[in-house]
């Protein structure tokens, strides 16, 4: 499956997304949702790959382990790497952590984990749909602070 998702060169204007999961089963159920939404995936398995990736590539969409290589949300390489990427490099992501403990769209851990969305692993088989409201809301939100930005930018 690696193979197949990572020779999917991404071109500007694609919607791409970084999956940051290590379990296998885990993937099965979140990548195809991905690809039906119209993602093209790329695969994070290890911490060295994955900010390589984020270094080279430019994604819509990262999803992130909660226990990724059997981390704990203190100690997940990944979640720490973004957190202390700049305001404006962190804003390019809507950033997904897959939890056992939170509940799915638990605003105030999102909140607290510096991350959009969350989503409970009891609910992967909704991914899609939870995912694309997520998004959405999320769209709305910043639609007025994404154009200020622009115009700030542009003068």
């Amino acid at each position: 499956m690696e193979q197949e998702l990572e020779s999917t060169f991404l071109d500007r204007g694609d919607n791409t997304t970084l999956v940051c999961v290590d379990h296998e089963q885990y993937q099965k159920i979140i990548v195809p949702q991905l690809i039906d939404l119209g993602y093209k995936v790329h695969l994070g398995l290890f911490e060295e790959d994955v900010f390589l990736k984020l270094q080279t590539y430019s994604y819509d969409v990262l999803v992130i382990y909660e226990s990724f290589k059997d981390s704990t949300l203190e100690t997940n390489p990944i979640l720490r790497e973004i957190t202390k990427r700049p305001d404006a490099r962190r804003r390019e992501y809507f950033v997904v952590l897959l939890s056992q403990r939170f509940a799915t769209n638990d605003t105030m851990a999102a909140f607290v984990q510096s991350v959009d969305q969350i989503i409970n692993i009891g609910d992967l088989a909704n991914f899609k749909p939870v995912l694309q409201r997520g998004i959405t809301q999320h769209r709305k939100l910043y639609h007025s602070f994404n154009q200020t930005l622009e115009s700030v930018q542009s003068l």
